[in-house]
């Protein structure tokens, strides 16, 4: 319309014409039925994302189709949900109180998890000695190549057992993780040794029996961690640790070095068959000895009965990729460590506990990304951010280390600007590979770290460049393309699950 209002003769300009009211229904007529079903359901309707909601309601009230179409004049349940659907205004409700965040830990206890990881370097101090004679080959230092074999062998093994360990953790079965333990620990272990003794050549039995030592500790450690038991790790520890100190400051009679050596194994050994041993092999009631009664047999025995398993078994093959990442990201630290300087290996090492808490930091924060964004942009944006944040941080505290390392240890070589560059994109590689392992990814990560532990080897054996070149070239491959993958996942919300 674009006439003026008409206004009656006589009216002034300044007169509002009476805009005539809407007719009220009449008092003998009933309220709408879907406006007061409407208000009775208001705030349920409200929070409803789908009319399918609000009719899964509707049905679960036991109301029918022909109730519906007598009461409410519209063909079923579906069509009266689309109708409140459409009458009610979106609202949902904040949750009261603070959310749930299933992501917070405390820096404390990751801090001490990367000490725990650190002090069995103290073992190869006091060690030292069995490992005097001859350089092997590819030059490197005596009995170096059964320790290298045992370790990488120890890491792969151990990685997937712990993986098995926590999938059953995971079911709420902990008899069930217990056992994996109790009997994947030994073979990981013995295999371990078989291994470096297979590649011992001409190096000293003290050698080859230090690397069975250490894959009997790498056995026992992964037990005592996956259970929990970081603390009492520690403790087995620092007496060993304390040796080493004075050792490296002082000289110390020759029987104290394995003394101290066999002593730590030992009691990490005991704790860990402590932790996992069956219940009739257990410690029971205060001041109690050792429970060695055999178990019931034959008519003691409850009579067994048929019944069905409730929890299925996580596969084998599934902690195949677990293995694999261990063995490809222990190779790339071994590389860093052989390269000439051993600070790399000692802030590596110590720097897993800031990353363990860094990425429990991310997922808290990709969380609340998820809670607070309303589209994929958004989200992909925010959890971008996070990850910026966190990866900084944990390179940031890489440097620190390293450079700490090197200020506690002058004697070693250390870290130019290239051995830097390398170390860093090597922290990269870890941390995102634990990343995607969060994100059910682990299969790239293990295939990537595999690929650049590979293209490392033949690059040294073909002396391509020199070491610390091709450390920097293959870090920075290997964390370039974690960090597409790593991208490509980030705004998926399946993926932060």
């Amino acid at each position: 319309m674009t006439g003026s209002i008409w206004l009656p003769p006589g009216a002034s300009s300044d007169t509002v014409p009476g805009v005539p009211k809407q007719r009220a229904s009449p008092s003998w007529a009933e309220p709408d039925p879907i406006d007061e079903l409407a208000a009775r359901l208001d705030e349920f309707v409200a929070a409803a994302v789908h009319p399918d909601e609000i009719a899964a309601l509707l049905e679960s009230d036991g109301m029918s189709d022909d109730q519906i179409r007598e009461r409410y004049g519209v063909k079923n349940s579906f069509a009266l949900a689309e109708e409140l659907y459409e009458r009610v205004a979106r609202r949902f409700p904040e949750p009261d109180g603070p959310a749930h965040d299933p992501w917070q830990i405390g820096l404390l206890g990751c801090l001490l998890r990367g000490v725990v990881f650190a002090l069995p370097g103290f073992g190869y101090v006091l060690g030292a000695p069995l490992l005097a004679g001859h350089p092997e080959s590819f030059g490197l230092p005596a009995g170096t190549l059964p320790l290298l074999s045992g370790a990488l062998v120890g890491w792969t093994w151990n990685q997937g057992l712990a993986h098995r360990a926590y999938s059953w953790l995971g079911l709420g079965d902990r008899p069930a993780a217990r056992r994996s333990l109790l009997i994947g620990a030994p073979l990981g272990a013995l295999l371990g040794a078989a291994v470096a003794l297979a590649v011992a050549g001409t190096s000293h039995p003290a050698a080859v029996a230090f690397a069975a030592g250490q894959s009997c500790y790498l056995g026992a450690a992964t037990v005592l961690l996956v259970m929990g038991r970081e603390r009492a790790l520690l403790a087995t520890l620092l007496p060993m640790a304390a040796g080493a100190v004075v050792a490296m400051a002082h000289s110390v009679p020759d029987v104290a070095r394995p003394a101290l050596l066999l002593g730590s194994l030992l009691a990490v050994t005991t704790l860990a068959l402590l932790e996992v041993s069956p219940d009739w092999l257990a410690l029971k009631g205060r001041g109690a000895v050792f429970n060695l009664r055999l178990p019931p047999r034959g008519r003691d025995q409850p009579q067994r009965t048929r019944r069905q398993k409730t929890t299925m078994a996580p596969r084998l093959t599934s902690s195949l990729p677990f293995a694999l990442f261990g063995l490809g990201s222990g190779a790339l630290v071994l590389y860093a460590a052989l390269s000439g300087s051993a600070v790399a290996a000692v802030a590596l090492t110590l720097s897993m506990g800031p990353a363990e808490w860094l990425l429990y930091r991310f997922r808290s924060g990709s969380l609340a990304g998820l809670r607070n964004s309303r589209t994929p942009k958004a989200f992909w944006r925010t959890t971008g951010q996070t990850l910026t944040l966190c990866l900084t941080a944990y390179l940031a505290a890489l440097t620190a280390l390293a450079l700490l390392a090197t200020t506690l240890w002058p004697h070693t070589p250390g870290l130019n600007g290239v051995s830097l560059a390398a170390l860093l994109l090597l922290g990269m590689v870890l941390w995102t590979g634990l990343l995607l392992q969060s994100f059910g990814a682990v299969l790239g990560a293990a295939t990537i770290c595999c690929a650049a532990a590979v293209a490392q080897t033949l690059a040294l054996l073909t002396h391509a460049a020199a070491p610390h070149w091709i450390a920097l070239y293959v870090n920075g491959a290997a964390a370039l393309v974690q960090a597409a993958l790593v991208c490509g996942l980030l705004g998926r919300v399946t993926a932060h699950r």
